[in-house]
């Protein structure tokens, strides 16, 4: 009976690590071009996205996270002129520092300023990214301060061994759902002045 009960179970997380492994792959992600990739970081180039942005006066990633997050999700859900549904989208943008934060939802891509639906609240600001290069480190698990904390860290001193301009503050890149808990991924990005 306990045999039964366990390969029962093993059986159940196989098939919601499936799960979560498919609606994975059908969210669509915002583009970029890898420049470069090696066993420590990853260089990009980020063209222009359309974003919906909200801005906190939280300094942490937990205040931004709680303040922001049911805002742009209600606009997507049909908090909008139009009650449209507006496909989610990875990943969930995040800028922190000790004079507030913002958070953005990247809008699918068939989106821009002109087509989007005009969200309900006014505290909702919908723009155009700047197209630029970023360097990414890439980290597992739930995030948190003190893992953001250490991967910004971690990054900023491989650029600076590697003599590499930084050109702004860190952006935390959030890919996964609250829920989904096996194979989550975070990255920090930090915009540099590279040429090609």
């Amino acid at each position: 009976m306990k045999a039964l009960y366990i390969a029962l179970s093993l059986l159940a997380i196989y098939f919601i690590f499936q799960s979560f492994k498919a609606s994975t792959l059908k969210t669509e992600k915002q583009k970029y071009r890898t420049i470069l990739k090696d066993a420590q970081l990853e260089i990009r180039y980020y063209p222009a996205a359309t974003l919906a942005t909200i801005y906190s006066k939280a300094t942490n990633y937990q205040g931004v996270a709680s303040s922001g997050f049911g805002k742009l999700a209600r606009f997507i859900f049909g908090g909008n002129e139009e009650n449209a549904s507006i496909s989610m989208t990875a990943p969930v943008r995040m800028n922190i520092s000790d004079k507030g934060a913002e958070m953005s939802f990247v809008m699918p891509s068939k989106y821009n300023e002109s087509n989007l639906p005009k969200p309900k609240d006014a505290s909702i600001h919908i723009h155009q990214s700047i197209p630029q290069y970023v360097a990414v480190i890439s980290f597992g698990g739930y995030a948190n301060d003190e893992k953001i904390k250490t991967y910004t860290d971690k990054i900023l001193q491989i650029l600076s061994q590697r003599n590499i301009k930084v050109t702004g503050n860190y952006t935390f890149l959030g890919y996964n759902a609250p829920y989904q808990f096996i194979g989550r991924t975070n990255e920090i990005v930090i915009p540099i002045e590279w040429k090609e």
